[in-house]
Parts: C-alpha cells; sequence; structure tokens
C-alpha cells in the first residue's frame, strides 16, 4: 500500500461491467492507497474522500463533524454564491444535536427490537398475498414492482396510517421522486404532491387519530409542519432502502449459487444473510460530514467548513475489517457493517428493515423453489448510479409452473 496522500479527481460513479454488486473500480483504488483521499469538490472547494471502514466509523461518532444541510458543499454540484437554507422542520437527518434528537427521541420507542418483532406476522401476511399474486400470475413476473416495492410500500403506508384507498397514487409519487431518472419538472411535482398529502395527513390524524406511529407523535410536542417532516424522513427511509434490497439482493443471490443453496438449505441462516445483504450491497452508498473545527483524521488534518463524503460501501468491503470483503459470505463471521450508518444518526427503522427483509427473502425462496431470471444477467436493469439508493428498476424472474 503507498504511503502517499491519493488524489480522486471527481466522484466516482460508474460500476465496472459484469460487476452490478461491487463499488466503482476509482473507490476501490482509492481505498488501496490509504483510507482517506483528497477529492476537490464543485466550485474549486478542498474535500476529502474518506473509504477506510475504521474512519468512516469514527468520524460518524465524532460530534465535531456535522450533518446539517446549509454547511455542506458537494462534489458534483456547485453551490458557490448560494445561501443554502437549514433543513425543513422535522427533517432530522439533515440536523446536529439537540434539534436532532427533539425529533428522533419520541420515535426511538417506536421501532425497538421488540416492537418490530410483533410486526413480524403482518410482514408476514403482506408478503404472502404478494406472493400469491405472484403465483397466480404466473411467470414470469418483474419482481421489483410484483415484490420488492409493494412490501416495504405496503408496510410503511401501515405504519404512518395512510388510508387503503391513497396507496396507489401514493406509492406513485414516491416511485418518481426516489428513482434517479425523473425530469427536475416532475421530480419538484411528485416530492411537492408527497408533501401536500403528508400535510393532509397530519392534519386527518389530528381530527381522528388511528393506531400508527403517526397517530402515537401527536401527544408531543411537534408541530403539524414537524410532523410532516418527520413523515417523509421516515417514508424515504423505510421504503427505497428496503425494496431495492429485497431487489438487488435477490439479483445477488441467484447470482451466486452455491450461497442461495445455502440459504435454502438453512432456513435459520436467514438472519445472518440479511446481515451480509447489507454488507455486501451497501445500497445506501454514501454520507456527506462537514466539520465544525479542524480535526485530524487519519493523519490528515480536515480545515473547519470542510465537507468530507463518507464511502460506505468500500467501508463495508474494507480488507483490514473484512476477510475476503468482495466475497458474499452468508455464513460469515465478522459483522458490524456500516450500511446503516453509525453513531446519532444510525437508521432509526433497521430493526423494521431487518424483519421486512428476512422474511421475505424466506418466503420468497420457499414459495419458488426453482427461482431464476428471466433474462440474461447482463440485460438486467440497474438504476443509474446517480441515484441517492443504489438497487434495481426492473428483475425480471421465472420458475418452474
Amino acid at each position: 500500500m503507498s504511503e502517499s496522500l491519493h488524489t480522486v479527481t471527481t466522484m466516482p460513479t460508474t460500476r465496472q461491467p459484469g460487476c452490478p454488486f461491487d463499488p466503482p473500480k476509482e473507490l476501490i483504488e482509492a481505498r488501496e492507497h490509504g483510507p482517506i483521499s483528497r477529492m476537490p469538490f464543485a466550485g474549486g472547494y478542498e474535500g476529502w474522500l474518506i473509504t477506510g471502514y475504521d474512519l468512516v466509523r469514527s468520524v460518524l461518532a465524532d460530534p465535531r463533524f456535522s450533518s446539517r444541510k446549509e454547511l455542506m458543499r458537494h462534489p458534483t454540484f456547485d453551490v458557490t454564491g448560494m445561501e443554502i437554507p437549514p433543513a425543513p422542520p422535522g427533517e432530522f437527518l439533515l440536523m446536529d444535536d439537540p434539534q436532532h434528537s427533539r425529533y428522533r427521541k419520541p420515535l426511538v420507542g417506536k421501532f425497538t427490537v421488540r416492537r418490530m418483532r410483533l410486526l413480524t406476522e403482518r410482514v408476514e401476511q403482506i408478503t404472502a398475498e404478494h406472493l400469491d399474486a405472484m403465483e397466480k400470475a404466473g411467470p414470469p413476473v418483474n419482481l421489483v414492482t410484483a415484490f420488492a416495492k409493494p412490501i416495504p410500500a405496503v408496510v410503511i403506508c401501515e405504519l404512518l396510517g395512510v388510508p387503503y384507498e391513497d396507496r396507489g397514487s401514493f406509492q406513485e409519487h414516491i416511485d418518481k421522486f426516489m428513482d434517479g431518472e425523473t425530469s427536475d419538472e416532475d421530480l419538484i411535482a411528485a416530492y411537492t404532491a408527497v408533501q401536500q398529502y403528508l400535510a393532509e395527513l397530519v392534519v386527518a390524524k389530528r381530527a381522528d387519530p388511528t393506531d400508527d406511529v403517526l397517530s402515537d407523535l401527536l401527544d408531543s410536542d411537534l408541530t403539524d409542519e414537524e410532523l410532516k417532516g418527520v413523515a417523509l424522513i421516515l417514508l424515504a427511509a423505510g421504503f427505497d432502502t428496503t425494496a431495492n434490497m429485497l431487489a438487488l439482493g435477490t439479483f445477488a443471490l441467484l447470482r451466486n449459487p452455491a450461497q442461495l443453496a445455502a440459504l435454502r438449505a438453512d432456513p435459520g441462516l436467514a438472519e445472518r444473510a440479511v446481515e451480509e445483504l447489507m454488507r455486501y450491497l451497501t445500497v445506501a452508498k454514501t454520507a456527506f460530514r462537514t466539520a465544525l473545527e479542524d480535526v485530524e483524521v487519519g493523519g490528515q488534518t480536515i480545515k473547519a467548513g470542510t465537507t468530507v463524503m463518507l464511502s460506505y460501501n468500500t467501508a463495508n468491503r474494507d480488507p483490514e475489517h473484512f476477510t475476503d470483503p468482495h466475497l458474499l459470505d452468508l455464513r460469515r463471521q465478522d459483522g458490524g457493517h456500516l450500511a446503516f450508518g453509525h453513531g446519532i444518526h444510525q437508521c432509526l427503522g433497521q430493526q423494521l428493515a431487518r424483519v421486512e427483509m428476512r422474511v421475505a427473502f424466506t418466503a420468497l425462496l420457499n414459495r419458488f423453489p426453482t427461482l431464476r431470471l428471466a433474462v440474461p444477467a447482463e440485460e438486467v436493469a440497474l438504476r443509474p448510479e446517480t441515484a441517492d439508493i443504489y438497487g434495481m428498476k426492473s428483475l425480471p424472474v421465472t420458475w418452474d409452473v
């Protein structure tokens, strides 16, 4: 490994042909040079790229690094001369303490391991309903639209208390502002529609609370505007990541037949399989933090006001932390991945995501023991790397009838 400080000239986004599960080559090469690299940001700003597991984890836990939206620079978007507004009320992922904790604290009790396990039966019902529909329709099907998206969509709608009759149009708007390919005009329209709907939903819950997380929060001191922002964060975090993990995870298993066979042979492997797929795929690829003061990281001084890009997908492939990191191994013992983040912003709904994936993967493989790709692997349509969450546009699968 070279001791010289490496520089990455632009933010790497392109994965190598035939390697849809691996990080871009430039990111892997940067990690090989060392855990931290220089990376110029748009507008001529100095920036840093952190690719090593230990350094990514340490920055995420360091209060000297901020998550505040208004402090962020970006590698490809020039904000020179722009006044970046703070995060809207309730959108606590882009805030620091104490504002962050004010929003997160009332939610913590809603997403405990115990409460999520109680949801398992309902997740099993939702999964079975969609598998029934797949079986009735017969092969081939697009697993993204038939299975991967609707299961977490129904779960998050039920958690937020979205009425059944609204779910179709609601999910359509969500898809548009999360798929990474929507035009700017349609993106703004979809985002506005979701914001408007959530605002109306909060008002409806005030008038007639039901058994859901949003209604549970009515006893807090959060305003309607803040509740709308919290609902948007729960929606964004609870739907898109899980949907793409279900699709991309199935694709990865189908491309690794030995691992697929091991999971079929040992259903008790499901929990460990979920953790390994989260590590191996890392669909939420990056995070950004801005130094509030001069901070030494990996022997380098990150100056106050400088933004660093944290590469989760290379941290989760760091050979200094994981044995054979580029290998999918469902029996892997060296855990502790960063796919859910770390520190005060660690994913609030991670236990729910684990329940959904464990149930869904197990049920899918049990129902269709001959499940396989319906097209050559290279024809499977992946999301563009510009999407915040990596994943799939379609996954055609078939099985023996």
